[in-house]
């Protein structure tokens, strides 16, 4: 998980700064979760994945497909 977090910022040529301003962290604290030494939060997860436009199960490791799911339909 890890390392597409990683691959996948340097694919938007993004820094670890940049990120980190959008996810309204430290760079320090964007920089562990890059590493593995920090979990990364759920809310943290489902922002990543808006931003790099994949699924959660991408960024998991659960899939290599990186297409996101379609959103579901708002229940009334």
């Amino acid at each position: 998980m890890y390392r597409r977090i990683r691959d996948l910022r340097e694919d938007a040529d993004l820094l670890q700064k940049d990120v980190a301003a959008i996810l309204n962290c430290s760079q320090v604290c964007y920089s562990n979760y890059e590493t593995g030494k920090r979990d990364i939060p759920t809310e943290v997860l489902v922002k990543l994945s808006e931003i790099y436009g994949t699924s959660i199960d991408y960024l998991l490791g659960v899939t290599d497909e990186r297409t996101p799911y379609p959103k579901a339909a708002k229940r009334k």
